[in-house]
């Protein structure tokens, strides 16, 4: 075994904010909880020069470790301050560096050195000290590929499920806002009245806590408002809702397909028409029906009243139909994304502690 800085450092270099865009800045804002990469930045730093980053660096953010929010980069770019940038030293793969501080052990290391309470930061200097592997580079590149294999079909999986979003945003589009089947024009059987004519708009509820603040059935996840942001879980679908952050997240609407607990923060709706309903969720423009200024609330009454077009039932039937077979494949590839991480997170510990043998595995 070795320490972390015998095979990576800090990179330092620094980048002009002027030569950044939003889809190449880094905060621990647009990074991902659990793994799950990046989003594009909604603003950028007003300092003149910031951290920068290089394509194949590993970005981990240091502010509260166990949301593991880490990213290999694809391109050159530039971070906050509370993002470590890791570079690779010679002889070193920089997939298998990315992999290593991927590992769930390394997380809760960092928590487990952190300063601070209410916002634990890692501790740069004990970070360095962590205990890596002493591997060769032909074994690194071995145990990256085999990690590189899952994640790829992952990645697959999450650029065929944006193409279905695309799809169905399309035909509601085509059906609901340019009536295009129907000549352009809203059909005369056709009505505007509120979100709550066809859905039930209900407030969430934290279910009974058990000893040690555990759920009564710890086996489905509490659904909050931060958790609507970037929620991930290992759970099979039973039942679909959609679910919305009440209180400072501008309406982010999130659908869940399984048992969850739905806390106090957000607002539920069920829906015969469910794939019309979301669609619905995502045009309305929660800035105009938020209470309050420092901290924003969506009301479950507000919600009720929105005005919104209702369609015929046969139309409706006929668009959930079209679009709910999308959806079901895009429900089955990211039940498919959870047995892929769940596989990727169970092997990752074994190959790096060497209880697998890659000698034998071809790039």
């Amino acid at each position: 075994m070795s320490e972390l800085q015998e095979i990576c450092s800090y990179a330092k270099g620094k980048t002009n904010v002027s030569e950044l865009t939003l889809t190449n800045y880094i905060s621990t804002e647009n990074m991902l909880p659990n793994k799950s990469g990046i989003v594009n930045a909604t603003s950028l730093p007003t300092t003149a020069t910031t951290q920068e980053y290089l394509k194949n660096d590993i970005l981990v953010s240091n502010i509260r470790p166990y949301f593991k929010k880490i990213w290999y980069a694809t391109k050159k770019g530039g971070c906050s301050n509370d993002v470590l940038v890791f570079r690779a030293k010679e002889n070193i793969d920089s997939k298998f560096l990315y992999y290593l501080l991927a590992d769930d052990a390394f997380f809760e290391y960092s928590m487990a050195t952190s300063k601070g309470t209410k916002m634990p930061r890692g501790d740069k200097l004990s970070i360095m000290q962590y205990n890596v592997p002493d591997f060769d580079l032909t074994t690194q590149k071995q145990i990256a590929s085999i990690l590189s294999a899952l994640d790829n079909k992952i990645e697959l999986n999450n650029r065929i499920n944006e193409n279905l979003e695309l799809q169905a945003q399309a035909i509601f589009k085509s059906w609901f806002v340019d009536f295009e089947p129907f000549g352009g024009v809203m059909p005369e059987n056709w009505k505007i009245g509120s979100l709550s004519d066809i859905a039930d708009v209900l407030s969430g509820k934290r279910p009974p806590m058990k000893q040690n603040n555990k759920t009564e059935d710890v086996d489905i996840p509490l659904v909050g408002a931060a958790a609507i942001m970037g929620y991930t879980n290992k759970f099979n679908h039973d039942d679909k809702i959609l679910v919305i952050g009440r209180v400072g997240t501008h309406g982010i609407v999130q659908r869940f397909d399984y048992p969850c607990w739905t806390s106090d923060n957000t607002l539920v709706i069920k829906s015969n028409c469910y794939e019309y309903i979301y669609q619905i969720l995502k045009l309305i423009d929660y800035k105009a029906i938020n209470r309050g200024s420092t901290q924003p609330l969506i009301t479950q009454g507000d919600l009720k009243k929105t005005e919104i077009i209702i369609p015929s039932k046969e139309c409706l039937q006929k668009y959930e139909d079209v679009v709910g077979s999308l959806m079901y494949r895009y429900s089955q590839n990211r039940i498919e994304n959870e047995k892929l991480a769940l596989l990727r997170d169970t092997l990752l510990p074994k190959l790096m502690n060497g209880e697998i043998d890659v000698s034998k595995v071809k790039i």
